[in-house]
């Protein structure tokens, strides 16, 4: 331990990011590792943080073998490596795998008199946020008879949070709800992408496939592809890996909420943190981000109105489909073995068309706890009768910054899994 606290004192203990021309954050020569942090692991966490690493993600090794995903400076690795933890590369360079989503491509808008759904080729690349609400107006003028755009209140910068909701031949608001959102967590572009890829399936093929007819007879759908505007925005400007909003408090110059560790229901339990500056940071009371507030509202009026039939909050990365509980190892769902069921075949149809697998099972005792997490909520004081989160490609190869070329690839493994469900829950 002595030869460790050294190895720590070496090292820099304050990185500055560095910002290239432009102001934006700049990741080349980060390196990432999966590292197996062994039995104490407030002190590897305390040596992650004296290195300046960035935890991107971690399972707690319930189905799994425990490990962090953590990147690496270029100043630091040397010091990092000479720890000699368990570990393996995952990424050499972290700049150039985000040089690997592309440019943000240009969306031109459609000629609104046509109404005419906008192209595939959405999903061949990522786009800036204005032109993802751009989109979505593409979307609902296409499907105008059975659709609207909502919002779900306003970000911490004034941002509404914008979706859309469709319905079938019973009429607006007259089933109940199917209610998606993506984005909360800024950096995983993926969720996004495929939340609007669903959107597109649905509104694509309402017309002229009776199966997908009966699932918009049947539900109401409610979309909002990114809840959190004003991080999702920073990650596109300034820091690709921007996980929380972009709250600030008095009494701390560090900046951010994370929105899903914020809502209102078990809140101050394990798998959320009191300190500002962690990514984890659930606010100082619960509920207390514009971004929960708008869309935990928008579920409580779901709920009040038709009910939730299921409500699913997109992430990425992992791999898995994740049921209640986050908040408890041990508590669990009246409707547990159902879920359970569902969620594996769920997985079966998702690996249909590119064998890509994912795990399944409830939060805590699957991946990680979640205090104030959105399913939890959404589950016991909503009544959803299925209240999931889904965590998307890949399991760390690439992780939060996903290649454009699998855009696609992700939003058809994830509507083969989609279709599943709406047919059989």
């Amino acid at each position: 331990m002595k030869l460790l606290q050294y190895l720590l004192l070496l090292a820099p203990l304050t990185v500055a990011l560095r910002l290239d021309r432009r102001g934006k954050v700049v990741y080349d020569g980060y390196k990432i590792f999966r590292v197996a942090p062994g039995s104490d692991v407030a002190a590897f966490e305390a040596q992650l943080e004296s290195l300046e690493a960035i935890d991107l993600t971690h399972n707690h090794g319930h189905v799994e073998e425990e490990h962090f995903d953590v990147a690496v400076p270029p100043e630091n690795l040397n010091a990092f490596e000479a720890l000699n933890l368990p570990s393996q590369v995952l990424t050499e360079d972290l700049g150039a795998d985000i040089a690997l989503e592309g440019e943000l491509a240009e969306y031109l808008e459609l000629d609104m008199s046509a109404a005419a759904l906008p192209s595939l080729s959405w999903f061949n690349a990522y786009h800036a946020y204005a032109d993802h609400l751009t989109f979505l107006k593409d979307i609902q003028s296409s499907f105008s008879s059975n659709s609207e755009l909502i919002t779900a209140g306003k970000s911490f910068e004034g941002r509404d949070i914008q979706g859309i909701h469709l319905w079938g031949s019973g009429g607006k608001g007259s089933k109940p709800a199917v209610y998606f959102h993506g984005n909360v967590h800024a950096r995983e572009w993926i969720s996004s992408k495929v939340v609007e890829y669903l959107t597109y399936q649905l509104v694509a093929n309402y017309n002229n496939d009776t199966t997908v007819k009966g699932f918009l007879d049947k539900y109401d759908f409610y979309i909002l592809p990114v809840v959190n505007p004003d991080g999702f925005l920073y990650t596109q400007s300034t820091n690709r890996l921007w996980r929380k909003n972009r709250q600030t408090r008095s009494g701390t110059s560090a900046v951010g909420t994370d929105v899903n560790r914020n809502w209102p229901y078990k809140w101050d339990g394990e798998g959320s943190s009191t300190s500002p500056g962690s990514g984890q940071y659930r606010g100082v009371k619960a509920g207390d981000t514009p971004e929960n507030t708008g869309i935990r509202t928008l579920g409580d009026q779901l709920a009040a109105g038709k009910g939730i039939k299921l409500y699913i909050d997109w992430h990425s990365y992992g791999q898995y489909i994740l049921t209640p509980y986050g908040y408890s190892c041990s508590a669990v769902a009246a409707n547990q073995a159902k879920q359970n069921s569902l969620a594996r075949n769920v997985a079966t149809a998702i690996a249909k068309p590119y064998g890509t697998r994912f795990t399944t099972g409830p939060t805590c005792s699957t991946l990680y706890a979640t205090a104030g997490g959105s399913n939890d909520y959404v589950t016991d004081v909503n009544n959803a009768e299925y209240g999931w989160a889904i965590e998307l490609r890949d399991t760390g190869r690439n992780g939060f910054t996903l290649p454009a070329d699998q855009i696609l690839p992700t939003g058809i493994e994830a509507w083969e899994g989609m279709k599943y469900l709406f047919a059989n829950m």
